[in-house]
């Protein structure tokens, strides 16, 4: 029997606050914290909105340290902290080798990138920073994580863009079953706003002009933000043994791959997803009380995420419960499984369903119940997470109470 793996603590920081319970009450109000970005160096943009960090939280972090790390590092650094501190764990000499961490990231290391552009290419300057490797390598968030938190268990990053978090947060899972550790600090981060990135989004022609609005028949496409979320994950066992409160239970994980286009989704890819995650579960469809859809605002995703839907859950697609928290802290890329996971574990702690903010027009092509604009009261037993990105890679994760 596959050991049962719990969450004990979450972490996150996003434009909607600065630690999970700040984000929690913003989603749970149906605030959106999409507007315009405060960055000098964005010149040239048609788009300038987006969903970003107004001031970081006092960190505490050493000038020393923070030398060597680039801003996603440094996002998923704070909300893994906050996680650790919210679980009561602490690493040492006795259980620093069954402690790991595992970090999703979409695209890794770009402020770093621009600043060495512009030393070298305007300022004239001959040289790159000297950290400059460290800081940009996909892997650098979880090498800082283990770092500050003193975990010499199983490390490693993972990419795999719109996906990442939810694919960390699955591997996290499988290193508890397979019994390589007892605790992992897994989750996502990203900090795309800079003027590289959404200049290529820009060429995309994929970013809406105003706001993210999901599932609304007059979407008009997403919006980039920056952020991070992570979870401590245990065995049960593990938990049960030093009396540790228990958040949610992850019940099962489904991954799949689309097989078929870079960028365009297929139905089948995220159908099968779904359907492996809730095969690993052992639930049936109409087990499930809410799902967090992917749902980035684009006219093709919406509809095809819609579709698979119908295809996995039938008759209880009409009674299933479903919002996209990307309306109110955007499309954070690698990081947005982490903040949805936060979503999902408080919508079962809570008994409520986060909204879909800016929701104005139903569309038929997109016929479920959206839970649109406000925050509805649901007893939610199981909750799921739909994560699905460029290259056709899909990760779906179920949540359950315990």
């Amino acid at each position: 029997m596959l050991k049962r793996v719990v969450i004990t603590g979450i972490g996150g920081i996003c434009g909607l606050g600065t630690d999970a319970p700040a984000i929690w009450n913003e989603m749970r109000a149906g605030r959106s914290a999409i507007g315009p970005i405060d960055n000098p160096l964005l010149h040239d943009l048609k788009v300038k909105i987006g969903c970003e960090i107004k001031a970081l939280p006092e960190h505490g972090i050493d000038r020393k340290q923070l030398v060597s790390m680039d801003r996603f590092s440094l996002l998923a650094v704070i909300a893994a902290r906050e996680a650790m501190q919210h679980s009561g764990l602490t690493a040492h000499a006795d259980n620093t080798y069954r402690m790991g961490t595992i970090v999703g990231v979409g695209v890794c290391g770009f402020e770093a990138v621009e600043e060495n552009y512009r030393a070298i290419l305007i300022e004239k300057k001959n040289r790159a920073g000297i950290f400059t490797v460290p800081k940009v390598m996909p892997g650098a968030a979880s090498g800082q994580v283990s770092m500050h938190l003193g975990l010499r268990g199983p490390v490693f990053g993972v990419t795999s863009a719109c996906s990442s978090a939810n694919h960390a947060i699955a591997s996290a899972v499988d290193q508890i079953r397979l019994g390589r550790a007892d605790v992992m600090v897994a989750g996502g981060t990203d900090a795309p706003l800079v003027w590289g990135v959404l200049k290529g989004w820009e060429a995309l022609r994929v970013l809406s002009p105003d706001t993210c609005r999901p599932f609304s028949a007059d979407r008009q496409g997403l919006i980039l933000g920056e952020g991070a979320g992570m979870a401590v994950l245990e065995s049960y066992d593990h938990a049960m043994a030093r009396g540790a409160t228990i958040l949610a239970e992850i019940a099962g994980t489904g991954l799949s791959a689309d097989a078929s286009d870079i960028v365009a989704p297929t139905i089948e890819g995220p159908e099968a997803a779904m359907r492996f995650c809730l095969a690993d579960a052992g639930f049936n469809p109409e087990d499930v009380d809410y799902l967090n859809a992917h749902g980035t605002g684009t006219k093709a995703n919406d509809q095809i995420e819609t579709a698979a839907i119908k295809r996995v859950f039938g008759e209880h697609a009409r009674s299933l419960s479903i919002s996209s928290t990307k309306s109110m802290h955007a499309h954070c890329l690698g990081a947005s499984g982490g903040l949805e996971m936060i979503a999902c574990v408080m919508a079962i702690r809570e008994g409520i369903v986060p909204p879909t903010a800016n929701f104005r027009e139903p569309d038929p092509d997109c016929d479920l119940d959206v839970t649109p604009n406000v925050a509805r009261e649901r007893k939610v037993r199981v909750a799921i997470s739909n994560g699905f990105a460029f290259g056709g890679t899909n990760a779906v994760l179920a949540f359950k109470a315990i």
